[in-house]
């Protein structure tokens, strides 16, 4: 059992991640006892999208290519439209995510960040949430789709938007902790 204190919780994202919901689990985890690392595509800073217009840069830890599953607790993804759009061709950032669940380690997805478990194949099988013009993609995908604020299916966590947060955060707290 890993005490949220020890934990590292890695974030990955591009340029178009909702703001709020990278800010947001950042933040709780980190207030927390958490190291909470981000990795983006090139390692250079990324920009948010929030409410309909470019928001604010959060500097990168480190690319993607240098992300060790083996080296965290648990993954975030967060959503926004552009990011998780922007990741699904990025071969890397999938094959991260795959190590993840392959490890049984807490793979947390909000908004449009499922579209990533989708194109993992991870979602086959799995009881997902989502936003909600993504969810006929998952069930393309094999899962079953519920509209719940947080839903944790396995190693695998979902949440719909950014009013979960809360919720999201506390059960990504509670998965890293049982592991």
């Amino acid at each position: 059992m890993t005490k949220i204190e020890d934990a590292k919780i890695l974030i990955v994202a591009s340029d178009g991640f909702e703001q709020s919901e990278l800010t947001g689990p950042k933040s709780q985890l980190s207030s927390r006892g958490a190291a909470v690392h981000v990795a983006s595509p090139d390692g250079e800073s990324i920009r948010g999208w929030d409410q309909g217009d470019w928001g604010e840069t959060v500097s990168a830890d480190m690319p993607i290519s240098q992300a060790n599953a083996d080296d965290y607790d648990a993954i975030v993804l967060p959503g926004g439209q552009i990011n998780p759009d922007n990741l699904r061709s990025n071969k890397e950032a999938l094959d991260l995510i795959q190590r993840f669940n392959q490890q049984g380690k807490p793979v947390a997805a909000i908004c449009h960040a499922p579209w990533l478990l989708a194109e993992t194949g991870i979602a086959k099988g799995r009881t997902m949430t989502s936003w909600e013009s993504i969810r006929t993609d998952l069930r393309n995908a094999g899962a079953t789709v519920v509209d719940q604020e947080v839903v944790r299916d396995g190693n695998i966590i979902t949440s719909r938007q950014p009013g979960d947060i809360d919720a999201f955060v506390g059960e990504i707290t509670e998965a890293v902790t049982q592991a």
